[in-house]
């Protein structure tokens, strides 16, 4: 890690948990961890440019064949390479397939860009952590490995018991709120070497428990909005990502795009950025 980074670009992909799910903007798009992460960069770093091609529901072998070359062909200064998580979530999951198909990512984006970071997902405490964490844990062993191999850098998110409380993810119990996109994004600007400005791995107050009935009605909320069409879309076949393209994807070309702020003087959120 270096100190006083100086990084002129930035490339995320990955799934939902990069394309910004759930950090809802007032217009119904969503921004996350990678724009607010981006903006900052911007701040300090006139003329910097930013893609993000990720994409909710994406499995690592469609990161790897959908995102990775169109990365890779922008040249970054950064990328970040999130995927993975969304196959150990299934039925079904070749632990083998899925580090293959890691290694295809990031031995395309390596050696394309001057820093990639990688990291170890968040995870939530409760049953359906408990019982997918074996292949988690094999997966982020993994990234572990690539890393060394490779020279990039980890944000270690699962390692932070911050993050696996459950006021920092949505009603969906899948993606982070905004304060938890706010603290991804802290873990990763200090990784890159910028300095830090709170402490991301800082506890929550003390939790007020809910009562009861209001824990029934959030579960019975849950189950009918969330769990359901996420297990009919398992059943199916289907992702919520279908027909779907990154936000700086050009499907009609195959090809990334860069954004840069409107005003380098104050480059704001993403959405004050515009097409280059």
């Amino acid at each position: 890690m270096q100190m006083n980074a100086t990084y002129t670009s930035l490339v995320a992909v990955g799934d939902s948990f990069t394309e910004g799910m759930s950090d809802r903007l007032p217009d119904g798009s969503y921004r996350g961890w990678a724009d607010l992460l981006a903006a900052r960069m911007a701040s300090v770093q006139p003329g910097f440019r930013y893609a993000n091609l990720a994409v909710r529901g994406k499995l690592i072998g469609q990161i790897a064949a959908e995102q990775a070359d169109a990365a890779a062909a922008l040249k970054p200064d950064v990328v970040t390479l999130v995927g993975g998580l969304n196959d150990t979530l299934r039925p079904k999951c070749d632990m083998g397939r899925v580090r293959a198909l890691l290694d295809e990512a990031v031995e395309k984006l390596a050696p394309a860009c001057k820093q990639l970071v990688l990291m170890r997902s968040p995870g939530r405490q409760g049953p359906v952590l408990e019982r997918f964490r074996p292949r988690m844990e094999e997966l982020f062993e993994h990234i572990d490995g690539l890393a060394e191999r490779h020279g990039a850098l980890v944000v270690d998110l699962y390692g932070a018991p911050v993050l696996g409380d459950q006021r920092l993810w949505d009603v969906d119990r899948l993606h982070l709120t905004a304060e938890g996109h706010h603290r991804v994004a802290e873990a990763v600007w200090q990784t890159l070497g910028y300095a830090a400005e709170e402490d991301w791995r800082a506890p929550l107050p003390a939790p007020v428990r809910p009562r009861w009935a209001q824990r029934r009605v959030a579960d019975a909320q849950f189950a009918r909005e969330h769990l359901v069409p996420w297990i009919g879309r398992r059943l199916t076949g289907r992702s919520s990502g279908d027909g779907l393209a990154g936000a700086q994807f050009d499907p009609s070309t195959g090809t990334a795009f860069w954004i840069t702020p409107e005003e380098g003087t104050s480059p704001g959120p993403v959405t004050g950025w515009h097409r280059l």
